[in-house]
């Protein structure tokens, strides 16, 4: 039994919401409806077209990938990210609309297939059924629709927002870029690499510094570390040490 995430459940919700009022309303609420070329008078259709839909196989799609992919995504990213995600890719499933600047585009397929990207940077070999019967891993389903929006966008199939999908594809892939970019991991490796290139390897003065940390004021676990270290420096020389030891040594030279 799949088990649903907090934004996943809202978005599913607000999706169906919407189905039921352009139901009741008997057509799609054209104020909502997002048209490239009017976009500056009416900025808002940018976020309100990705919960239109314009039948029941187009939201039955949509909701489907994003019941089956959005999930363990938002398990992977956190509740904040993930909607972050899914709304920027919508967004830039509206922008790559501009190519198309007077069709009518509605529906969750920019920020849905975003959803679908994010799934396959993760779990790249997850195997999925197409059509419940044939197992394919999904970086291959990706890679064939990620063609078909290209193809579709520059032959022309009328119907279907290829621009759209291949913006949330871009904003996906964007947004976790820049993401993995500034995480903390990407910023301690960095300081680990910054370490290992600020100061030449074999100076004295290094060794110098690092043997007059004070071992008896550390942690019993930092200070069997550092006699660890400084024992394969006299076997083997500085140069044998990784980038994290230099950098152990480093930070409590400096204190």
């Amino acid at each position: 039994m799949m088990m649903l995430t907090p934004w996943v459940t809202r978005l599913l919700l607000a999706n169906a919401a919407m189905y039921l009022v352009k139901l009741s309303l008997g057509g799609l609420p054209r104020i909502l409806v997002l048209v490239p070329a009017f976009i500056l008078t009416r900025p808002w259709t940018a976020l309100t077209y990705m919960f239109l839909h314009a039948g029941f196989t187009h939201i039955l799609f949509n909701m489907l990938v994003l019941y089956f992919f959005g999930p363990r995504l938002e398990e992977r990213l956190g509740g904040t990210r993930f909607i972050r995600l899914y709304l920027i890719s919508g967004l830039t499933g509206a922008l790559f609309s501009v190519f198309t600047p007077y069709s009518a585009i509605v529906g969750a397929s920019g920020a849905v297939f975003g959803v679908m990207y994010g799934f396959v940077r993760y779990w790249p070999r997850e195997q999925v059924l197409i059509w419940f019967l044939f197992p394919v891993e999904v970086r291959f389903v990706v890679g064939f629709l990620v063609v078909m929006a290209v193809l579709g966008g520059l032959f022309g199939a009328p119907g279907i927002a290829h621009f759209a999908h291949l913006g949330g594809f871009v904003g996906s892939y964007l947004y976790l870029r820049l993401s993995q970019m500034h995480s903390a991991a990407s910023r301690f490796k960095a300081t680990v690499q910054g370490a290992r290139k600020s100061r030449p390897l074999g100076k004295a003065r290094d060794l110098d510094r690092w043997r007059k940390i004070k071992g008896q004021e550390m942690h019993p676990l930092n200070r069997e570390e550092l006699d660890r270290i400084l024992d394969k420096i006299s076997a083997s020389g500085i140069a044998s040490l990784s980038g994290g030891e230099r950098a152990f040594l480093e930070r409590f030279s400096a204190k």
